[in-house]
């Protein structure tokens, strides 16, 4: 790829002239049909020909930037504009990496620069992401290099680039414990944030809704399920069913999408305040200061709305006509129980926020970083594939770590709702279930709790990318 685009692209010393003419006989060279546009079909299939590499979806992406007729292709004009204007960005780049203005990259500098938007990575890693893009094998890279690995992938800054890897927490399965995305301030000057975080919200309240039976299961045989009373998946629905028709399988579920919004929102905007309070070097943030800020951050948004959480858990369990919505319950638990009830299981929920997303983390760290170990050869991309079962694998580790405290939190919740239950703390529960039901006894309910994983993941990420592109989300 190197050479080809070193003959057809000009050199440092060339004109604008001589540019344009360049981009004219590539335009020539792409536009197989002649008709004096490029589409995405053309554009892959020609840049595959001349042997230039390009990440999936770049076509799309390039398209989709310098369309500015919205005809879906590029005629000269708009090719020429959109590389022109994107070599400016990659000179940006390439300048703002090259710490020491020698007119090379080393990894050392690729350490620095990640290091300085708070992503601790090894020496080898930042080798082999040199490597990836090293075309000449100097182990440095000169302008040229940078300009031709990057022309035709749309990645037009540091934080783009890196983004490969960025633990989104779009990937919603149900628990709101992981830590909060990551924004770059690019994105929250132009306030491309906001749709990030609204195209993940939707795609969380898709997501639940699809997978709301399998909730219901959980958190019935969390509360009911026993070994004296075993409650098979089967029958469990069955019992659901019988007792208030297909329906209520999706019993709590408008509340587990309410909440969505309002937890997102406080999350976000209370990390970023504690990434500020907790960061040793202003603009800096090591790894174990974004666990903190995040963990924090986690705690905060879940004392905002857990009343809600409470609220979710009772119209989950609830049987035919308890409650005839969401202002009626709260109505009747105030009423009935005081506002102390609404902060029922709230120690052990807040214990969960540390085991969750500090596995989830260490986890998805550890997997990527065996990924580009092995794999990595011509791209740091892992492809859409190995993120969604990266972030998959790590955030059920996260889960099977907290899900004693969640279902402790579930109990304790639910307990006044119960006839004849018992009131206890939580250590005397914890207490109770080991001596009764053993040490699995902590565990009832997983079974359904997997069994949404991987559709709530796949709902969750085909609703965002829709979401993104109805949104004019490039990333």
């Amino acid at each position: 790829m190197y050479q080809v685009i070193r003959k057809m692209l000009f050199t440092d010393c060339q004109c604008a002239e001589d540019a344009s003419k360049t981009y004219d006989d590539l335009f020539a060279k792409l536009d197989t049909n002649k008709d004096g546009k490029v589409d995405v079909s053309e554009l892959k299939a020609g840049l595959a020909a001349l042997g230039i590499k390009t990440v999936q979806g770049s076509a799309q992406k390039i398209v989709s930037s310098g369309d500015q007729d919205k005809d879906d292709g590029l005629d000269l004009n708009e090719f020429s504009n959109y590389l022109k204007e994107h070599e400016k960005k990659l000179r940006l780049t390439f300048k703002s990496l090259d710490k020491n203005n020698d007119g090379r990259i080393d990894f050392l500098e690729i350490k620095q620069s990640l290091a300085d938007l708070g992503m601790d990575i090894s020496k080898e890693e930042a080798q082999k992401i040199l490597n990836s893009i090293d075309a000449d094998g100097t182990m440095t890279l000169d302008w040229n290099e940078w300009r031709d690995h990057f022309l035709f992938n749309p990645a037009t800054n540091l934080q783009e680039i890196i983004r490969y890897w960025k633990h989104s927490t779009v990937l919603d399965i149900g628990d709101s414990l992981s830590i909060p995305d990551e924004f770059t301030e690019e994105e929250k000057t132009t306030g491309m944030w906001w749709k990030q975080l609204s195209a993940g919200a939707m795609a969380g309240a898709v997501s639940r809704t699809g997978t709301a039976p399998l909730d219901r299961m959980k958190v019935f045989m969390q509360v009911h399920s026993s070994k004296s009373n075993k409650i098979s998946l089967v029958g469990g629905f069955k019992q659901m069913v019988k007792e208030g028709g297909v329906s209520s399988l999706w019993r709590g579920n408008g509340i587990n999408v309410l909440k969505i919004a309002p937890e997102t929102a406080i999350k976000f905007m209370a990390y970023e305040q504690f990434k500020r309070m907790l960061s040793s070097e202003p603009g800096k943030v090591k790894t174990h200061e974004r666990f903190m800020a995040g963990s924090l951050a986690g705690a905060s948004a879940q004392t905002a709305i857990y009343p809600m959480e409470v609220m979710k858990t009772r119209l989950t369990l609830r049987k035919t006509g308890q409650y005839s919505g969401m202002f009626d319950c709260a109505k009747k638990i105030l009423k009935k129980e005081g506002v102390k009830a609404f902060y029922k299981g709230y120690v052990p929920n807040l214990l969960g926020i540390i085991p969750y997303a500090g596995i989830d983390l260490a986890v998805y760290e550890s997997l990527k970083n065996f990924w580009l170990a092995r794999y990595a050869k011509d791209s740091a991309n892992p492809g859409i594939l190995v993120l969604l079962g990266c972030g998959t694998l790590s955030s059920t580790c996260g889960q099977l770590a907290s899900y004693p405290l969640a279902l402790i939190r579930t109990r304790m919740q639910a307990q006044a709702s119960l006839e004849g239950s018992e009131q206890m703390p939580m250590n005397l529960m914890v207490k109770k279930i080991l001596q009764k039901e053993g040490f699995f006894g902590l565990y009832r309910g997983i079974l359904p709790n997997f069994m949404k994983v991987i559709p709530a993941v796949s709902i969750s990420y085909v609703v965002y990318e829709h979401m993104k592109s109805g949104l004019g989300i490039q990333k």
